[in-house]
């Protein structure tokens, strides 16, 4: 059993290698940050389930994720679906242990899973926004992608009001298939990525594209290919998308500006690595590819 139903409230059991504050942390990298907001241990997140908004207040307690209702109780069968995606979001069924095996005996990995231990790679379980947001993304730095999601959200997406806050949703592709260029172009999107982030809503919202149509494809390159055959989607866009909405341990986004720091850093190396270094230092990190660019990335916002 992964999660215990109460009355008012529900637990879903935390596998043995799961850190909450460690997951906390990486989801507090921003303070621009619009579709979650946390105070203190607790993360508030608002979830579209069957057309109901639910405001989940999510914590941790006797090493189990807790999650509350602070406006409406969900009915039984919205609570399976909002453990559904919870799961996804925090990657709960991964078994890590194979990976840290791996990482204890590689020396890039090994100061990282240490510190680290227990951070989950946290997803993006929304196809729709996995990919906008890795659009939004291409060749501009952090900070600036994160205003740029956040004037998107704030314009086209919903939102509730709880205790004097606002709690957003992600726009839907039926919203955004039926805005123009220059809607998106009076945000400061370029004319290339606001014809990109149109396209891919129109093949969403006519149901060409859908996350279960990439999962049913055989195996990880052919997940690559189909992703990368659609405008606007190069290598890096496709494995970021595989690895953070389709959870794909092979994953790599090889040509991550963050990866190369980061290497650079932990290896205190003098430039940053060429592909050809990488794919050597990465020989070990075979189906792990996607945690180990992820405990990379950590490594780059140290805070603590």
């Amino acid at each position: 059993m992964h999660w215990i139903n109460d009355e008012t409230y529900l637990e879903i059991v935390q596998p043995k290698e799961f850190n909450f504050k460690e997951c906390l942390l990486f989801l507090n990298r921003s303070n621009q940050e619009i579709l979650h907001s946390i105070k203190g241990d607790v993360l508030y997140k608002l979830l579209n389930i069957d057309e109901q908004l639910i405001l989940c207040k999510i914590s941790e307690q006797d090493n189990n994720i807790k999650v509350e209702f602070p406006m409406d109780q969900p009915i039984a069968n919205v609570r399976e679906k909002i453990v559904q995606y919870l799961m996804e979001w925090f990657e709960v069924k991964q078994d890590l242990a194979c990976f840290y095996k791996m990482a204890n005996r590689d020396k890039i990995l090994q100061p990282l899973v240490e510190k680290y231990s227990g951070l989950r790679l946290i997803g993006i379980p929304d196809l729709f926004e996995a990919l906008v947001w890795a659009i939004i993304g291409q060749q501009i730095n952090l900070t600036f992608a994160y205003t740029l999601k956040k004037r998107f959200v704030e314009q086209f997406g919903e939102y509730v009001s709880f205790e004097g806050q606002s709690y957003w949703l992600f726009p839907p592709p039926e919203k955004i298939a039926a805005i123009q260029v220059e809607d998106l172009r009076s945000l400061q999107f370029t004319l290339r990525k606001s014809e990109y982030i149109i396209d891919i809503a129109k093949s969403m919202a006519s149901g060409q594209l859908t996350k279960e149509l990439l999962k049913q494809k055989d195996n990880y390159e052919d997940k690559k290919k189909s992703l990368m055959a659609i405008r606007g989607i190069g290598a890096w866009t496709a494995d970021y998308v595989l690895m953070k909405c389709l959870q794909e341990p092979s994953a790599f986004p090889i040509a991550d500006v963050g990866l190369h720091n980061a290497l650079k850093t932990q290896l205190a190396l003098e430039r940053k690595p060429t592909i050809e270094e990488i794919n050597h230092y990465a020989i070990h990190w075979q189906g792990w590819h996607a945690y180990a660019t992820f405990y990379l990335w950590r490594s780059l916002y140290e805070k603590v």
